[in-house]
């Protein structure tokens, strides 16, 4: 098979990545866990431990079924497939015994091996997911980048197969995700350490933190806008604070009536929303490939990560979500935003 273009999104192992001789740079493994569902033949003790070896816990969920088990390993550094035999082992050293389980559903290995790829891009070949970036699990953020990686990536990758823009937009999928990757990568260690059986210093480094999270400010604007990826901001220079973020979700007013901004985005073409006077905007060489939208807003513009922010009078959303360019009573800088995200003007 022949293919103009090549993304490879196979998981940390990646054959791709490896194949393009893309650099995997980062930290080994410092601790290994086995989780696995599975049937017991003895009552266990349930709910969460925690010792010299690590974090440890079994549970089942209300309506039944079988028991989850997550134990931390003693060793660090198998590569085989976990089986059976491995979580009882495990499940021994930590509780004496291994409660007759039986029957596994599932067994699999995670670590905190933390590596991310030098490059998302090399020629025709790009990596997204897990194939650019590996970490601990802890947040779940790993499938939050991911998908976001891929929505990055789609509708650029279109754009250059069509030949509506110039190849070097991909360059801005690695200048865009890579750092944002970095962070991820960043805040999972830092938990890791966290969780570690803590000496003195660990434990009045938790207890500093527990504070910072019991304020509301650093636990919303800091934390949990870290977690959720919702702080992220593309660097598309400076300007108003909506630009490079997230678009809110706003309840629009329009002539075909309420509408939400992310509907506007399911199609997957980009959107000029014109908060001023209709027809104020003119876009017609780019027509046919961004929606001019006439809307309005009453409400508050809050943004996750810095609160309330000066409402815009007219905003330019990526198919990804993201706000290319905002107006302030002019449309200074429109045509540029246009043809660096969209490709140039098409010929009157």
């Amino acid at each position: 098979m022949r293919t103009k273009y090549l993304v490879g999104c196979d998981g940390g192992r990646s054959l791709i990545r490896k194949a393009a001789g893309i650099d995997f740079p980062g930290w080994d493994p410092t601790t290994s866990h086995l989780i696995a569902e599975v049937e017991i033949a003895k009552e266990p003790e349930w709910g969460i431990r925690h010792d010299a070896i690590g974090i440890h816990g079994l549970s089942r969920l209300e309506d039944g079924g079988p028991v989850r088990v997550m134990v931390t390993e003693q060793h660090v550094g198998s590569t085989s497939e976990p089986t059976l035999r491995d979580l009882r082992e495990a499940l021994i050293a930590v509780f004496g015994t291994d409660y007759g389980i039986h029957s596994p559903t599932s067994i699999s290995r995670f670590t905190d091996m933390t590596r991310q790829a030098a490059s998302y891009r090399k020629g025709r070949v790009l990596l997204a997911g897990d194939a650019a970036h590996v970490h601990y699990p802890v947040g779940g953020q790993g499938l939050n980048i991911g998908v976001q990686d891929a929505v990055n990536l789609g509708w650029k990758l279109a754009q250059v197969v069509k030949q509506t823009s110039p190849e070097s937009l991909l360059d801005t999928y690695h200048a865009e995700r890579h750092p944002v990757g970095a962070r991820v990568l960043r805040n999972t260690m830092a938990q890791v350490a966290l969780m570690r059986r803590p000496d003195d210093r660990v434990k009045a480094l938790q207890d500093t933190m527990s504070e910072l999270l019991d304020m509301d400010e650093p636990r919303k604007r800091f934390f949990a806008a870290m977690m959720s990826g919702l702080d992220v901001r593309y660097d598309l220079g400076e300007g108003h604070p909506l630009l490079g973020r997230r678009m809110p979700d706003l309840d629009l007013v329009t002539a075909d009536g309420p509408l939400r901004v992310f509907t506007l985005l399911h199609g997957a073409r980009p959107v000029l929303l014109d908060f001023g006077h209709p027809g104020r905007l003119d876009i017609t060489p780019w027509a046919d490939r961004v929606q001019l939208i006439s809307a309005e807003y009453a409400g508050a513009w809050e943004l996750p990560a810095i609160g309330v922010v000066a409402a815009p009078t007219a905003v330019l959303i990526r198919p990804d979500g993201y706000v290319a360019w905002v107006g302030d009573q002019t449309e200074f800088g429109l045509a540029d935003a246009l043809t660096t995200w969209f490709g140039p003007p098409a010929a009157a």
